[in-house]
C-alpha cells in the first residue's frame, strides 16, 4: 500500500519537532528555547526546518531580534496544539475507564479570584474527588485567555470586558465594582457612590493593566475628574490592607472583598456612575476543545457555584 504525499507529510510531524516548534513559538526565540529545553540551538533549528521542508512552507518569519510565526505557522500551531490535548484526554478518559478515579484540572485565574474565592471551591470539590488534582496559575486578565489558547491551562477565570479571540465562554455574569471602606468613614452609611464623591478622599487603586483600573480610568475621562491615587499596586490584598489600617478607600470587585464584607471588616457600596458596571465574569475554555471527564466535571461545580443556585454532586464516579 503506498502513501500519499499527504501522508508522508503527516509522518514528518513528529513529537520531538513538534515540541520544538511550540517552545520556539513561545519563545521567539532559538536561544531561549534552548535554555528551557536543555537542547542546542543548533539541533532546534535543524527540526524545525525539517518541518518547513516536509510541508513545503516556511513556519516562521526570521528577524534578527528573533523568530515570529507566519501564517503557516499559525495554523500548524492551532491544530496541532488541539490535537495534544485531545491525545491527552483520550489517555485521561481511558484511565478513568479503567477505575482510577484521577485527573489533574490546570486553571489560570486573576488575581481576585484566586485569593479567595477558589481555594475554598477546590476543597469542597475534593471531598468527593480525592483523585483530582490542581494547578492555579495567577495571571493578569489579558494573560488568562492567553493562558487558555496556548492550552497551558484548561479553564480561565477572569474579569473582562471585551470578548477574546478562540475562546469559548462557558458562563457570564455582570460583575460591577464596589467603593471598599471601613465602617467609620464618612461614606461608609451612603446607599451608593460616585467617583466625584470619592475622590475627595485620599484613595487606592489598582494598576493600569487590570479592568477595575480600565474602567476608572475610562470614567474619569469621561467625566473629566481627575481622582489621584495615594497608592497604585498590582496586588489586591495590598490595597485591602491600605483600607482595613484606615488609609482610605478603593475600589474593587464583589468575589474579591466578600469574605471582608462577610467578616464585618470593611463596608462595599455600589458605585452609580454608569461606565463602573460594564464587566463580566467569564469562565473560559479553548473553543473547539474537548475536555477532559475531570476538566468537565469541575467546570459544572465552578459554574453552579458562581450562578448561586445548589451546587450538584461533584462526584465523578458513576
Amino acid at each position: 500500500m503506498s502513501l500519499s504525499g499527504a501522508d508522508i507529510r503527516a509522518r514528518h510531524l513528529q513529537e520531538t519537532a513538534l515540541r520544538y516548534f511550540f517552545e520556539v513559538a513561545r519563545c521567539g526565540s532559538l536561544t531561549e528555547a534552548s535554555e528551557r529545553l536543555h537542547v542546542a540551538a543548533s539541533a532546534i533549528s535543524r527540526q524545525i526546518t525539517g518541518l518547513e521542508q516536509a510541508l513545503g512552507t516556511p513556519l516562521f518569519e526570521r528577524h534578527p531580534r528573533g523568530m515570529v510565526l507566519n501564517a503557516a505557522g499559525e495554523i500548524l500551531a492551532t491544530h496541532a496544539r488541539r490535537a495534544s490535548l485531545d491525545a491527552e484526554r483520550a489517555v485521561k478518559e481511558i484511565m478513568a475507564l479503567q477505575g482510577l478515579r484521577s485527573g489533574k484540572v490546570r486553571i489560570a485565574a486573576s488575581e481576585g479570584f484566586a485569593n479567595e474565592f477558589l481555594p475554598p471551591l477546590i476543597v469542597a470539590f475534593r471531598v468527593q474527588n480525592e483523585g483530582i488534582v490542581f494547578e492555579l496559575n495567577v495571571e493578569p486578565p489579558a494573560q488568562v485567555a492567553a493562558r487558555v489558547r496556548d492550552g497551558d491551562v484548561d479553564i480561565g477565570l477572569k474579569f473582562s470586558r471585551a470578548p477574546d479571540k478562540e475562546i469559548k465562554v462557558e458562563y457570564r455574569q455582570p460583575a460591577p465594582v464596589l467603593a471598599l471602606m471601613r465602617h467609620d468613614h464618612p461614606l461608609a452609611r451612603s446607599r451608593s457612590v460616585t467617583l466625584a464623591s470619592m475622590s475627595a478622599y485620599p484613595v487606592a487603586l489598582p494598576a493600569p493593566d487590570t479592568t477595575v483600573r480600565q474602567m476608572i480610568d475610562v470614567e474619569c475621562s469621561r467625566q473629566q475628574l481627575l481622582m489621584e491615587a495615594v497608592l497604585t499596586s498590582n496586588n489586591m490584598t495590598t490595597l485591602h490592607n491600605f483600607v482595613v489600617h484606615g488609609g482610605g478607600i478603593s475600589i474593587s470587585g464583589e468575589v474579591s472583598v466578600r469574605h471582608l464584607v462577610a467578616a464585618g471588616v470593611l463596608v462595599a457600596i455600589p458605585i452609580r456612575d454608569r461606565g463602573m458596571g460594564l464587566r463580566y465574569i467569564e469562565v473560559q475554555t479553548l473553543a473547539g476543545r474537548s475536555l477532559p471527564q475531570a476538566v468537565q466535571s469541575f467546570l459544572g461545580y465552578l459554574k453552579q457555584h458562581l450562578s448561586g443556585e445548589p451546587a450538584p454532586n461533584a462526584g465523578l464516579a458513576p
